[in-house]
């Protein structure tokens, strides 16, 4: 069994998340009291915050990737982000490591084209929605057709995910909203949905919609389970 490398922390909520599915995969992978072998290295989320909203990323990348050699030298074979968006600093963070990182994009992709699907809405921080390095990766790489929110419907999942999902805060009222969103993608061609948010999927899941969800979270988490059982 190889080692898994966890980047998390961004919020702890989701890495949690993170270490429950790997852990329970592995168990049902192999039975018995078999748990994965796991290099965690855990952020404070606060720093990385107020450096990704004053749009310093350079200073991001030259955090997470000090981190990622700690994980590297913890004897990790390989490496996962546990965020969405921090993926826009992965190829920096790369370049610092000898370790292979395991993109959560192409996990996605690769799990959306085995089901069929070619065109699908996004989910995600205002980041992660406006910018490119995450839809521009599905695009070029896999031509999956990706279609955002409005600017306006941007702005309250962003909202939603800084000052309650990442505070580990659940509401009615915001889960409503995001499913409203999920549904005018669809009705734009969306064949499904990505929650592109390690936090999203604590506020709606597949149970709340008859739209297909892909959970960005669970898809890295089993992404890694068969890398490191290979």
């Amino acid at each position: 069994m190889k080692t898994i490398g966890l980047l998390g922390g961004m919020s702890w909520e989701s890495t949690a998340s993170y270490y429950k599915a790997i852990n329970e995969g592995i168990k049902q992978s192999l039975g018995g009291l078999h748990s994965a072998k796991i290099c965690l290295y855990s952020v404070d989320f606060d720093e990385i915050e107020k450096l990704q909203h004053k749009g310093e990323w350079d200073k991001t990348a030259a955090l997470l990737s000090d981190a990622a050699r700690a994980v590297e030298a913890g004897g990790a074979d390989f490496l996962l982000i546990c965020t969405n968006t921090m993926h826009k600093v992965a190829e920096q963070i790369q370049a610092t490591i000898n370790i292979p990182i395991l993109h959560i994009a192409d996990a996605t992709a690769e799990t959306l084209l085995a089901d069929g699907k070619t065109k699908v809405g996004l989910l995600g921080t205002r980041f992660t929605m406006e910018q490119d390095f995450y839809k521009g990766r599905l695009q070029d790489k896999f031509d999956i057709e990706v279609v955002v929110p409005t600017e306006t419907q941007q702005e309250l999942i962003h909202q939603v995910i800084y000052q309650e999902l990442c505070l580990g805060q659940i509401k009615e009222q915001s889960r409503q909203q995001y499913l409203q969103i999920i549904d005018d993608l669809y009705a734009q061609g969306a064949q499904a949905v990505i929650l592109g948010c390690t936090e999203i999927a604590l506020l709606v899941s597949q149970q709340d919609t008859q739209v297909p969800l892909y959970d960005t979270t669970k898809i890295h988490a089993e992404a890694a389970i068969s890398r490191t059982l290979s």
